[in-house]
């Protein structure tokens, strides 16, 4: 026998007699010794005063450079915290990333720190003996243009978050650490922030001593073009207008806004029946560069619209309801505010289960409060109602998905363009909220006969502890007693079929028994056509299943739609209708005339052109209300000024 064949031979039986473990060997690892958790923050007074220096004059590289003196207690380990759980975002979205340049110092000398490596936002720091404070210098690196993130810096304007650029330190409740801030401004430029000033020398601002949790709670506004507006002369606490524009003429007010605004306060006091502040500043800024916005705070909001709020007031619907909104803040969410939404500090991880109260009713008192102070009329009020209704008639993600699982979306989603929302369904919470509230509201007044409503609600839930601008923590079964209170019923099965469970059919209860059904037809309403022509755009996601901008790019797609069925995403862009090169207008003429015309499409979508036809003959779709007979109208009764 050849040797070479003997070897094979031997080895084969050498194999076949192995045990199977060693003939399937890997390595399996296991885990190495878990990091040490940072230190839990504590209800105890952090010793001494931490300083906080911004220096926010360098407008052409949108650089903020900041200094900061902590002083520390003892020699040793310490950790300090970049904020990453911001309140408003529900997610863990602190913009450590632009955190830049960090070098720490103590009495001259360099001191070196490292992150956490299962924290990215904790520094760990060995206090040589001795030392009192520690000094820290950084920057903070602003987007600089649009994909970078938000624009926080023009050549006229800023918002400041004090979170940007500031560590803290750990084991505290942040409203046990007091901060010293000041910020120097560019020549000439106004300021307006809920922080109460201490001095002004020159270009520099000094703040009085706070805590953290309000200093977090007080952004800045600061801007060339600025202007300051009282809107409640005369009243128990300063409410105050502070706007900036990209020009003069963008915070050119009218008196008919200025008594709008007014109107808003006044229509807020007659609803919660009290102030969770004691003085609060809306800050706006009206601007086509710097990013629109709208965060919460307890003495302020945060807000920011595009050129022309002021200018197009009496003649466009350009977020109306954006500083209603963020003022019912002050009392739901930020005032009264779900449990596991509270955080001791902003490194603990926030829970979002009651978001469609936290802003789902904030987004139907939104609305409510915008039309009693006059934002919009009554009828575009309704219109509004019927394309909020329109979403979630036809949100077909609501057969998979229940709402309550769209609270995480923050964190999962992002805020991410998604590219299937009506199938995904993300932060449902606010809208179809709204529409559950909706249906509570009218539902209290049906069984009261009109004796109470929602409002009733508000005043006992919200409005409790006038002049209390702490923060008071309820969780379900306390809003369920609260309800109780106000009409007996079975509240807890009704928002579990509502929010707990996947519920097929959108929540319109409360719409028909408002006394209006939300119907469809070939005539868009008044809110719909503006919104179209200022954006020059195309929705017609009721009728073809999509929406288009004014060059032909498809921006949605509704999932299962006619569009959806002929193969179109949000790549696709049109190049053609019906023979024709695309157009707004030929799009929408071609979609009338579908019920005896296919719709004809001409599609480039990345190397790819081609012609479709669409499988629809169904027109225009537009949803609008129409009146019930013989219902009592609630929804009027609702909108009506108090």
């Amino acid at each position: 026998m050849p040797v070479k064949l003997a070897l094979t031979i031997v080895a084969a039986v050498a194999l076949a007699v192995m045990p199977a473990a060693a003939q399937t060997l890997r390595s399996q690892p296991q885990p190495t010794t878990a990091q040490a958790p940072l230190p839990a923050p504590r209800d105890v007074a952090y010793p001494g005063i931490i300083k906080l220096d911004i220096d926010a004059t360098d407008l052409d590289r949108r650089i903020f450079r900041i200094r900061q003196t902590i002083p520390v207690p003892r020699s040793g380990p310490t950790t300090l915290l970049y904020s990453q759980w911001i309140m408003g975002n529900h997610a863990p979205r602190g913009p450590i990333y632009n955190y830049s340049g960090l070098k720490i110092t103590a009495n001259g000398k360099p001191v070196p720190w490292t992150r956490d490596p299962a924290d990215v936002y904790a520094f760990h720091v060995n206090v040589p003996s001795g030392v009192k404070s520690l000094d820290v210098e950084a920057q903070f690196l602003s987007a600089i243009e649009a994909p970078q993130g938000p624009i926080m810096m023009t050549q006229e304007m800023m918002r400041l978050n004090w979170y940007i650029g500031a560590l803290y330190p750990a084991g505290h409740f942040s409203r046990r650490v007091n901060f010293d801030i000041s910020v120097k401004l560019p020549q000439g430029w106004d300021y307006a922030t809920a922080l109460e000033t201490a001095s002004k020398n020159g270009q520099t601002v000094k703040f009085k001593t706070a805590s953290w949790e309000t200093v977090i709670d007080s952004p800045l506004f600061s801007g060339k073009y600025m202007k300051k507006i009282d809107l409640d002369p005369g009243g128990r606490s300063r409410v105050t207008l502070n706007t900036m524009g990209d020009e003069a003429e963008q915070v050119d007010v009218s008196p008919e806004a200025i008594e709008t605004l007014r109107n808003l306060v006044k229509q807020a006091d007659k609803l919660y029946g009290s102030r969770h502040y004691d003085h609060y500043d809306f800050l706006l800024s009206v601007s086509d560069r710097l990013a629109t916005a709208g965060i919460e705070h307890q003495r302020s909001s945060d807000n920011g619209v595009a050129s022309g709020y002021f200018k197009s007031w009496d003649t466009a619907f350009i977020s109306k309801d954006l500083l209603a909104h963020e003022y019912t803040h002050s009392w739901n969410g930020k005032y009264r505010r779900p449990a596991d939404l509270w955080t001791p500090n902003f490194n603990v991880p926030m829970r979002n289960s009651l978001l469609w109260v936290y802003e789902g009713q904030t987004q139907y008192w939104g609305h409510v409060l915008a039309a009693r102070a006059g934002f919009v009329s009554k009828q575009d009020a309704l219109d509004l109602i019927a394309n909020n209704a329109a979403v979630y008639d036809t949100r077909i993600g609501r057969n998979w998905r229940p709402l309550a699982d769209t609270t995480f979306d923050p964190v999962i989603a992002a805020r991410r363009s998604l590219p299937w929302q009506n199938w995904q369904r993300s932060e449902d919470y606010y809208s179809e909220g709204q529409l559950i509230w909706m249906d509570v509201d009218t539902l209290i007044r049906e069984k009261s006969q009109g004796k109470r409503s929602l409002d009733d609600f508000a005043k006992a839930f919200f409005g409790v502890n006038d002049g209390d601008w702490g923060t008071l923590t309820y969780n379900r079964r306390d809003l369920v007693a609260a309800l109780n209170k106000i009409e007996p019923y079975d509240w807890e099965a009704f928002f579990r079929d509502r929010v707990d469970s996947v519920a097929p059919k959108a929540p319109l209860a409360g719409l028909e028994r408002g006394g209006y059904k939300l119907v469809y037809s070939e005539t868009p309403n008044n809110v719909w056509a503006s919104g179209e022509t200022r954006s020059r755009a195309a929705n017609l996601l009721y009728s073809i299943g999509l929406s288009v901008d004014a060059g032909g790019k498809v921006t949605l797609i509704q999932w299962e739609g006619p569009a959806f069925k002929a193969g179109l995403t949000t790549a696709a862009t049109f190049t053609g209708v019906n023979g024709q090169s695309f157009t707004v207008d030929r799009l929408k003429a071609a979609v009338g005339a579908s019920k005896t015309t296919p719709v004809e499409l001409s599609v480039r979508s990345g190397e790819t052109v081609k012609t479709l036809k669409l499988d629809y003959k169904g027109g225009h779709r537009y949803p609008n209300l129409e009146r019930i007979p013989g219902k009592p109208a609630y929804l009027d009764d609702i909108l009506k000024a108090k």
